[in-house]
C-alpha cells in the first residue's frame, strides 16, 4: 500500500522552518550557519519520514533541493555510527561525476559538525586512491553505478552495513544505461536498509524499480511551479521557426539580442556539436564543445572553462550534460526540438534557478512544429514562436545598451573633468552635435563587432521558396594571420581551377601547421602542393583551398588518415 503525501505547505513549518521537521539541533546551527532559512517543498515532504524509517519515492524536478532533502535524514541516520573498513553506513547513486562531486561536497558540508566522511567515486578518477579511503572507512559513499559495482565486485565496498541508501535522478542513470548495474547493486543490498529514489519523471521503468525494492514507500511528487495572473514566469520560452540549413546563424543572432552571460545549448548528435561550436566561435563567441566522445581529462578542463567563466556558451548533448549542476545559466538552447517532453523540461529546468528569471530558446524545423505541440500539451503551457531578429532589429538593441551605459555613466556622476572638455568644443559646434559624436563613440567602442556583423542581410530563415543564404565571412577574425599560406602565384585559381573551400577539425591548439595540411593532402590524395591554395589556421579549426575537381578525393583521402596523430572533422565549409 502506498500512501500519498500532498505537497502542501503546513502553517506550522512555514513558521517554524527546519527545526520543525525533527532534525537535531546540530543541524539546524549548520544550517543556520548556510544562511538556509525555510525548507523547499521537497524537504518539508521528505524530511519527516526519512527520519521516522520509511522508504521514499521522490518526484521533483532539478534544482528543488533535492540533496538537502535525503542528505540531512542520512547524516542524523548515520552520525553517531563508527565508520569501518569498506562498509560505509550510506550509499548514494548518482548518474555522473559530476552530480557524484557535488553532492559529496553538499554532505560533507552539512555534516561537518558531526565529522562525517563522504567519498565521492567514479570512473576516471584514481582508483588506488578511493581504495585508501574505503579501507580507512567512510560513513558516505557518494557513486555512479559503475564504479560503484566495480568496488562491490572486487569487494573493496560492502554494503552489509549500509543503513541507508539513496538513487538520486534515478531516470537519467536508466537512460543513460545503468539499468542492469542498479538492480545487481541493488540485490547486494541488506534487508534491513532503508532506501529513497528520487526522479523527475515517473516513467513505468522507475515505477517497477520502486515496486521491487521500496518497501511500502511514502510518495511525493512536488509539481513544477505555476506562475500566477500577472506574474512573470521564472523561465520566458520562445520559439523561432527556422529551416535547419540557417540555424547556425540564427542562433548568432538571438545570441546578439539575448545577451547571455552563459548559455547551455543542446544538440541531438556529437558531431552536430563539434559543427556548431565550431561555426559559433568562427562567429565570435567563446563556445565550448561536450560529448560523449570526450575523455574525463577533456571534460574537466571544459567544465572548469565554463564555471569560470571563460566561455559563453557550453554546446552538449543530452547524454554530456546529465548531472551537471551549473548554477549561473541565464538561457538554455534547444538547437532541435526534443523528442520527449520530458527531456525539454529537464533542459529548461538548468536555467531559471535560485529565484533568478532564466529563459529558454528553441529552433523549430517546418517538420517539428508537432513536436512542439507535444511539449506545449504536456506542459501545459503557451510557447511563443517569434520571427528571427533582423539587422534592424539588432542595431535598436544595441542602441539599447548603450543608452543604458549612458544613464548609468551620467547617475554615477564624476563628470566634472569631462564637463571642461565639452564645455569647449560648445564653442566651435552645436551642444546637440557634441553629445551625439560622445555617444556615437561610446556606441561604437561597445558593439563594433556587433555592428560589423550587423551588415549581414536579413535572413530567409523559415521560407523554404526563397534562396539559400550565403553566411558572410565577418566572424573569421579569430583566425590567426600568422599560420595563414597565402595562394599569389600557386593555388587552384592560379592554375584555372574552380576553387573549393574545405573545412579540418583541427587547428593551432593541436599544433597544426600548414605544412602538415599540404603534406597530407599531397601524400594521401595525390595532389602536387602548388594546386593547394590558401591555408587559414585558427585555434580549433583550419581552412585550406583546393580545386573544386578535385574536392571530394581531398575529403575521402583526409577522413582516411591521420592529421597530427589523429582522425579529424574534414567537410566543405558550411560557411563559404
Amino acid at each position: 500500500m502506498t500512501e500519498q503525501t500532498p505537497a502542501t505547505e503546513s502553517p506550522a513549518t512555514s513558521v517554524n522552518g527546519f527545526a520543525a521537521l525533527g532534525l537535531l539541533p546540530e543541524l539546524l546551527e549548520v544550517l543556520g550557519t548556510l544562511g538556509y532559512e525555510e525548507p523547499t517543498p521537497i524537504q518539508r515532504e521528505s524530511i519527516p519520514p526519512l527520519l521516522a524509517g520509511r522508504d521514499l519515492l521522490g518526484q521533483a524536478a532539478t534544482g528543488t533541493g533535492k540533496t538537502a532533502a535525503f542528505a540531512l535524514p542520512m547524516l542524523q541516520i548515520v552520525a553517531q555510527e563508527s565508520a569501518l573498513p569498506n562498509c560505509p553506513g550510506a550509499l548514494v547513486l548518482v548518474p555522473t561525476r559530476e552530480l557524484a562531486m557535488q553532492v559529496a561536497e553538499a554532505i560533507h558540508r552539512y555534516g561537518r559538525v558531526h565529522k562525517v566522511s563522504v567519498l565521492p567515486i567514479y570512473g576516471g578518477q584514481s582508483i588506488r586512491q578511493q581504495l585508501r579511503v574505503l579501507d580507512r572507512g567512510v560513513h558516505v559513499v557518494v557513486a555512479t553505478p559503475g564504479r560503484a559495482l566495480d568496488h562491490l565486485q572486487r569487494e573493496t565496498l560492502k554494503l552489509d552495513r549500509a543503513r541507508m541508501v539513496v538513487l538520486d535522478e534515478a531516470d537519467e542513470m536508466l537512460d543513460m544505461g545503468f539499468a542492469e548495474d542498479l538492480e545487481a547493486i541493488l540485490q547486494r543490498l541488506p534487508a534491513t536498509r532503508q532506501m529513497a529514489l528520487f526522479s523527475a519523471t515517473m516513467a513505468p521503468r522507475i515505477q517497477a524499480i520502486a515496486k521491487r525494492h521500496l518497501k511500502d514507500p511514502v510518495t511525493i511528487s512536488i509539481a513544477r511551479e505555476r506562475t500566477q495572473a500577472g506574474e512573470m514566469p521564472r523561465v520566458r520560452q520562445v520559439a523561432y521557426l527556422v529551416q535547419r540549413q540557417f540555424k547556425p546563424e540564427a542562433l548568432g543572432r538571438v545570441l546578439d539580442m539575448e545577451t547571455p552571460t552563459s548559455a547551455i545549448v543542446f544538440c541531438r548528435t556529437r558531431l552536430e556539436v563539434d559543427e556548431l561550436s565550431e561555426a559559433m566561435n568562427a562567429h565570435g563567441y567563446r563556445a565550448e564543445a561536450l560529448h560523449g566522445g570526450f575523455a574525463q581529462d577533456q571534460r574537466d578542463r571544459v567544465m572548469g572553462r565554463f564555471r569560470a567563466n571563460k566561455a559563453d556558451l557550453l554546446i552538449a548533448t543530452d547524454v554530456a550534460a546529465r548531472g551537471l549542476d551549473i548554477q549561473h545559466v541565464s538561457h538554455v538552447v534547444n538547437f532541435d526540438v526534443p523528442t520527449e517532453p520530458e527531456a525539454y523540461i529537464h533542459r529548461i529546468g538548468r536555467t531559471g534557478r535560485a529565484g533568478r528569471e532564466g529563459v529558454a530558446i528553441t529552433f523549430v524545423e517546418p517538420r517539428e512544429q508537432r513536436l512542439l505541440r507535444n511539449i506545449q500539451q504536456a506542459t501545459q503551457q503557451k510557447i511563443p514562436v517569434e520571427n528571427i531578429p533582423t539587422v534592424a532589429d539588432l542595431r535598436n538593441r544595441r542602441l539599447e545598451l548603450t543608452r543604458a551605459s549612458l544613464r548609468e555613466t551620467l547617475l554615477a556622476g564624476e563628470l566634472d573633468v569631462y564637463r571642461q572638455l565639452v564645455t569647449e568644443l560648445s564653442t566651435e559646434h552645436e551642444p546637440m552635435d557634441v553629445a551625439a559624436a560622445a555617444v556615437k563613440l561610446a556606441h561604437l567602442a561597445s558593439h563594433q563587432e556587433g555592428d560589423a556583423k550587423g551588415q549581414e542581410q536579413d535572413l530567409p530563415l523559415a521560407a523554404p521558396q526563397q534562396e539559400q543564404y550565403s553566411h558572410s565571412q565577418v566572424g573569421r577574425a579569430n583566425v590567426d594571420e600568422r599560420y595563414e599560406r597565402k595562394a599569389k602565384k600557386r593555388g587552384p585559381r592560379a592554375h584555372g581551377f574552380e576553387v573549393a573551400r574545405l573545412f579540418i577539425g583541427a587547428g593551432r591548439l593541436d599544433s597544426l601547421r600548414p605544412g602538415d595540411l599540404v603534406g597530407a593532402i599531397a601524400n594521401e590524395a595525390g595532389i602536387d602542393g602548388e594546386a593547394i591554395g590558401a591555408i587559414k589556421i585558427a585555434d580549433r579549426f583550419a581552412l585550406v583551398e583546393v580545386p573544386e575537381e578535385f574536392a571530394e578525393i581531398v575529403i575521402q583521402a583526409l577522413r582516411n588518415t591521420q592529421i597530427r596523430g589523429r582522425r579529424v572533422t574534414v567537410r566543405r565549409d558550411l560557411m563559404s
